[in-house]
C-alpha cells in the first residue's frame, strides 16, 4: 500500500546527531507527497580544537553510520539521502564513489551524497573553477580540494571557518557566512560552493547569488535536489534559488 502522506517518495535522511540544520532546511523545500525521516548517527558533541580531533569526529561518524542506517530501513525507505558532508569527500574522489557504492549495497535502495550531489550540479550548470566554504580545520579543507580536484574541477580559494565543535557549526550567523562568501569571490570564480551540512546557508545562498549574479551553493540544497530528481520528483519549489526553481 502507498504511505498516506509520503505518496510519491519517503526519504530516509541520515544526520549526525549534533546535526540542527539539514531537517528544517530540507523540510522547507519538500514538496508535497515527499516525506523526510531522520535517523540520527549517534556522536559526541567533541571539542574541535585541532586537525587530530577533526579526523577523529570523521571516524567517529563513520563508525557509527551503519547502525542510523539499519535504524532507518525499518520504514522502508524509497531513497537514503546523506545529510553528511565531511565523510563524503574523504580520502579523494574513488573513496567518495565507493562510500555510496557500499550504502547502496547495504540498504538495497539508492543513495544521494553530498559530494555526489555537488558534483552533479557543477556539472549540470558547466562551471569548473570554485571557491569553497566550509566549517573545518585544513584537514577536513584538503579532503575537499583533492576531491573536487580529482573530479575534475579547480578550486581557486578555500575559507574553512574552524568550528569549535559539531554543534557550533549551526551557531555560525548569516553574517558570517556572508562576509565569507565575499571573501573567496573573486572574478576568475565561477561559483561558491558550502560544504558541511549544519551550516544553515541555504536560503542565504539563494538570496546571494542575486547579488553576486553568480551561482552559489548551498550543499544542503544540492542534496535535496539530487534526491529529488534523481527519484522523478521534478517539481519546480521558490524560495531556495535558482537550482530548485529552474533545475
Amino acid at each position: 500500500m502507498t504511505d498516506a502522506l509520503g505518496w510519491r517518495k519517503k526519504f530516509a535522511v541520515l544526520v549526525p546527531s549534533t546535526n540542527t540544520s539539514v531537517q528544517p532546511e530540507f523540510d522547507g523545500m519538500r514538496p508535497v507527497g515527499v516525506t523526510n525521516h531522520i535517523s540520527r548517527i549517534r556522536i559526541p558533541n567533541m571539542a574541535l580544537r585541532s586537525n587530530d580531533d577533526f579526523q577523529r569526529l570523521v571516524e567517529l561518524i563513520a563508525a557509527a553510520q551503519i547502525e542510523a542506517v539499519d535504524s532507518a530501513m525499518s520504514m522502508e525507505p524509497d531513497r537514503l539521502v546523506l545529510g553528511i558532508s565531511a565523510e563524503s569527500f574523504w580520502d579523494g574522489y574513488a573513496a567518495a564513489r565507493r562510500l555510496k557504492q557500499e550504502l547502496e549495497q547495504h540498504s538495497g535502495i539508492a543513495v544521494t551524497t553530498g559530494s555526489d550531489a555537488v558534483e552533479s550540479v557543477l556539472k549540470l550548470i558547466g562551471v569548473k573553477r570554485i571557491a569553497v566554504i566550509t566549517p573545518y580545520f585544513p584537514v577536513g579543507d584538503e579532503n575537499v580540494v583533492r576531491f573536487f580536484e580529482e573530479a575534475g574541477f579547480s578550486v581557486a580559494k578555500i575559507l574553512g571557518l574552524k568550528c569549535e565543535s559539531p554543534v557550533a557549526i549551526a551557531h555560525v550567523s548569516e553574517a558570517r557566512l556572508r562576509d565569507a562568501i565575499v571573501a573567496v569571490n573573486a572574478p576568475d570564480v565561477e561559483a561558491i560552493v558550502q560544504v558541511g551540512t549544519n551550516l544553515a546557508m541555504a536560503a542565504l545562498a539563494a538570496r546571494a547569488e542575486i547579488w553576486l549574479g553568480k551561482p552559489v551553493i548551498a550543499i544542503n540544497t544540492a542534496i535535496y535536489h539530487h534526491a529529488l530528481r534523481a527519484s522523478g520528483i521534478d517539481d519546480k519549489i521558490p524560495g531556495w534559488g535558482p537550482l530548485l526553481e529552474r533545475y
